[in-house]
Parts: structure tokens; sequence; C-alpha cells
């Protein structure tokens, strides 16, 4: 394998073609991953991302750091029970696999996403803890139970807490593998190129043989935020190998909008944005027209708990809220969500029910103890404790009134209502959404026939019972994310707090089809010569690894465990 030549530049603009064994396009975490894996390997390797270097990382960098473990140390020392048939049980129920085979027999959308979930799974019980361990990651000892599920035992959601947050959130996990792309920068092996936009792939007696794109004018912008488009040059650089690691569509409304599926019911007129505007999707298009498929169009994960950032970063910015399982949940029309449609239990089912009603918005209804004890908010930035590793900060979130970051959402956050009665936390809800009214009496009879559920251990509420589920959970108990349980309408608890949620877009489930190797299949199922995809770009492995639904805790590890695979795999087959 050889190494990359010198970089050339001429007449100011244009920036010549330099071989190396592997272009890989994006500098998210799976770029990241599959880029030390190749230079690992003794493969020279040009890294290529429309943005600055402060973007180095990509998504990952923003995010909360959930990691789905199966059977780990933590979780047994919570008392939790897991196990790898266990865990394959609730991620094929989550799944939902419909698209297997083909008429004809042959394999359809599906079939290579559920390979690789297969394997994910068997990593992530298996040397995906020892691995990122050696990397030096490390976790808080507390294990989260995201997506809670639909109620069955076969169906939807996590039988066990499974979701491990990272010391460092997002930005935790990245650090490794950017400070090894750094060493292999300083030892000649990865030629690092950020504001070069990748516009084509270049193709040579049918195999992928570079890629080619403009060269963007510098841009000295904060992490995260909206850059230039501006063109100054041009470049075409050749390769034994394309590696397309580029995101997926949350960026990009419209991209989303145009391939929101019947099932989730009408697309949202408003939605917020849960990431960067440069997730735009671009080379999903660019890749198909180099011969490569994508499938599963349809699967996307939005979150419905979407508030809009106080101070933003990008443009439309979210916080998502992952709350615990206390609040109440109103639809635009003040009535009271059903089961299983509970805070943290089903999240697209929730979105699909709320899709529905024919409103944008829905409303959180609790107070302020339960605000203050059972809610986080999603993302690196609104995480400092965790983000900058101050232990002792963090063990006294439970001891805290009120976090820090979601006080700063309930003094300035315009999706936040606060009062003493429910009428006039009614009356704000009414002036913020004077389009949907709510009846003061409506509402307020459905908290006091909750609240009249509290008062002894016997309930019919599947949410007051879930909630006492939950407390059982030592992890829960511990952290008081599940709150004891008591009147919401207790002033003692007070005051009251709504909080209008929206749909925040964020992950893309279909992508790129990719055998185990992640190589890119074309239309009949063959890999194209030198083309690879790993991330979320390639549905987090297969085109489409999750099916219809997540576990939660597999967005980033499938970033992870792709780019690592795939990485290993082309190395290998450049040998």
């Amino acid at each position: 394998m050889g190494r990359a030549g010198p970089w050339h530049q001429a007449d100011g603009l244009r920036v010549h073609p330099v071989d190396a064994d592997v272009v890989v396009v994006g500098a998210g975490l799976a770029g990241l991953v599959a880029a030390c894996e190749l230079a690992d390997a003794g493969c020279s390797v040009v890294l290529l991302d429309q943005e600055s270097e402060a973007n180095l990382g990509g998504q990952a960098w923003w995010s909360f750091g959930g990691l789905f473990l199966v059977d780990s140390p933590e979780q047994r020392r919570l008392g939790v029970r897991d196990s790898l048939d266990l865990a394959w049980q609730d991620w094929q129920g989550a799944a939902g696999w419909d698209r297997l085979t083909l008429p004809d027999g042959s394999p359809g959308p599906d079939h290579w996403g559920r390979e690789w979930a297969r394997s994910y799974v068997e990593w992530a019980a298996g040397e995906k803890r020892a691995w990122l361990r050696g990397q030096g990651v490390s976790f808080v000892p507390f294990v989260g139970w995201a997506e809670r599920g639909d109620g069955t035992s076969g169906g939807h959601g996590n039988s066990v807490p499974r979701f491990h947050m990272a010391w460092g959130t997002g930005t935790g996990l990245v650090a490794p593998f950017e400070r090894r792309i750094r060493e292999h920068m300083a030892g000649g092996r990865v030629f690092y190129r950020p504001r070069h936009r990748v516009d084509g792939l270049v193709t040579t007696g049918g195999a992928v043989s570079g890629a080619r794109g403009s060269v963007l004018a510098p841009d000295d912008a904060a992490r995260g935020v909206a850059s230039n488009r501006d063109v100054v040059g041009e470049f075409e650089f050749g390769a034994q190998a394309v590696f397309v690691t580029s995101g997926g569509i949350g960026g990009d409304h419209d991209l989303v909008r145009g391939n929101w599926p019947d099932r989730l019911g009408t697309a949202p007129d408003t939605m917020l944005t849960g990431v960067p505007a440069h997730v735009d999707g671009r080379m999903l298009a660019i890749t198909e027209q180099a011969g490569g498929t994508v499938v599963n169009h349809d699967r996307m994960w939005h979150y419905v708990e979407g508030v809009r950032n106080w101070d933003p970063v990008w443009p439309g910015h979210a916080i998502r809220i992952l709350p615990g399982p206390s609040a109440l949940w109103f639809d635009a029309h003040g009535d009271r969500l059903p089961s299983p449609y509970l805070p943290g239990f089903d999240t697209l089912g929730t979105l699909g029910h709320l899709r529905r009603s024919g409103a944008d918005h829905s409303w959180f209804v609790l107070n302020r103890s339960l605000v203050g004890k059972e809610f986080t908010l999603s993302g690196s930035e609104q995480n400092p404790d965790l983000t900058e590793r101050r232990y002792r900060d963090f063990l006294r979130r439970p001891v805290t009134k009120v976090q820090p970051s979601v006080r700063a959402f309930l003094e300035h956050g315009e999706d936040w209502l606060t009062a003493d009665t429910v009428g006039a936390l009614v009356a704000r809800m009414n002036e913020l959404e004077p389009d949907f009214h709510v009846d003061p009496a409506h509402l307020e009879r459905q908290v006091v026939e909750r609240d009249r559920q509290v008062d002894n251990p016997f309930t019919k509420d599947t949410q007051v019972a879930a909630l006492r589920v939950a407390r059982r959970y030592r992890g829960d108990r511990l952290t008081k994310r599940a709150y004891p349980p008591h009147r919401i309408l207790d002033p003692k608890h007070g005051p009251l707090v709504a909080v209008r949620l929206r749909v925040l877009s964020r992950k893309t489930l279909g992508g790129l089809r990719t055998d185990l190797s992640g190589r890119v299949l074309d239309a009949g199922g063959r890999p194209v010569p030198g083309l690879y995809a790993a991330g979320e770009v390639a549905g987090f492995g297969g085109g489409g690894m999750h099916g219809y639904r997540s576990l939660e805790g597999t967005f980033v590890g499938g970033c992870l465990f792709g780019g690592l695979r795939a990485g290993r795999a082309a190395a290998a087959a450049l040998r």
C-alpha cells in the first residue's frame, strides 16, 4: 500500500489529484474510526469534509454519548439480568423487519440490515465494552432505561436498562479517535482536508476510483454554526477505494418531509432541528449516481419531546427532553395520551399518535419538583458535569433541586410555562398556542384523576404502575430519575409547569445498502468495486440495521461499529 504523494496547489484555486489508498468522505465519528483502522493497517488516507476543522467529529460531538451494552458489569452491579438472547429478542421486536426477501426469493431491502443488527448485538454483548475501554472510554455507573416499549414481551422496547452513558458524553467518545487521527496526520498516513465538499465520485473501468468536488472558502464559524458555501476552487483525489461516512438527512427538512412515511401520519408543517445544518444527506444521491443503492428511504427516527434551544447554535436548534416516568403528556387538545404513549416508552409510536392529532405540538404538564428531578436534557453541551467529567457535580444531581441547564430553560425557554394553578397555567398555554384551545376544566379533571391513583400502592393507571416499576430499579431510584410518587397538584411541589413539545428531526434509519464488510451494493445486490459506506449514511449498516425502530444508545454505537468493521475489512482487502 502506497502513501499519498505531496500536496500541490496551482493558480491559487485548483487542488490537483493525489493518489492515496483510500478517500474517506466525512469526518464524523464513523469516518474517524474507519480512517484510524485503515491508517493503523498502513493505508494512506485522504479524509475530506465540507465543514471546518472546528467540526471534526461531526454530530457525535454533540450527543449525550449513550451506548447500548448487553450484560455489562454496570448492569450487573445494579441488579440487572441481561443476555444476548434477551437483547436480540428486543431488537427483533423493535425492528419489525418485513422486507427480508423479494418475491423471487432473493434478499430484500432488510436482509443485510438484519445481518448487521445481529452482528452489532453480538458486539454489544462481547467485544464492544473492552474495545471502548481500550480507547480510554469509561462509563457512568448508572445505566439508563430508554425506550421501555409498547407493553408487549415480544414487541418494541428494552426489557431491561441498557443505556450506558460515557464519561465525557459525545465529546469523550470523539476524543480518542481525534487523537489517533492527529497522530496519523503527524505520521503522514492521514491527510485531512476540511472545507472540501464532495460533489461526485470518480469511476474508472466500473470501479470507484476517487472523489471530486469543490473547495469551499475558509470559515471561522464555531462548531455547529452554519458555514458559508462559497466555492473558491476544485479538487479531485484518486484512490483504490472510497469510504462514504457522511451522515443522514436530519438537517434538511425538505428531504425529511419528502421521505416521511404514511404510517407516521402527515409530516409536520413546523419542525425543530436536532442536528447541525451540514447534516444534509447530499452523499446519498451522489453515491447512487456511482452505482450504489439506497433502501428503506421511509424509515427515520425523530423525537417528539423537542424544545427550542434558548441559546441556539444552528438554525432551528432543538434540545430533546429526556423525561422521567411521571410527567403527564397531553396532545394539543388537552387529551392525555394513552398507554403505551408514555414518556420514555415508545418514541415512534407516540410520534405517529400525535401526528394524527392535527397539530404540530403537544404538552408535558407536571410540577417544579418533577422538572428538577426527572428531566434531563440530551446533548453534550447540556450536561457539562458529564462532558467535563466533574464527578462530584454529577453525584450531586440527586440532591440538586433543579439542574442548572434545566433551570436555564425554565427561565429563558420560549416553550416553558409556569403558574400556581391549572387555570392560570392553561391560560398561558392557550396564549402560546391560540389556534388550539385547551379547556382548563378538562385538563384539571385528568390531573386530579391521576393524582387520586397515588394515594395507595394499588392503581389502574398504567403510568402510575410504570412509575412504581421504575422505582424498583436501583438506578432510577438512586438518581431520582423516578421521583417518589406524589400528587402533581400538591402545592409543596409547585409551581405547576407546562412544556410545549414539538417534533425534533434526528436520524435516518435507511440508507446505502452494504454487506457485512461495508461494501456498497448495487441494484442487483453485487458490491460496487472500490466503494464502502459506514455510519448513518448506511442506515448504520446494511441500509437499515434498526428496521423501523431503535432501542436507543445505538446511533453513536452504530457509527463506531460501522467504521470499525468496514475499516478493518477494507484494510484487509487492500493488503
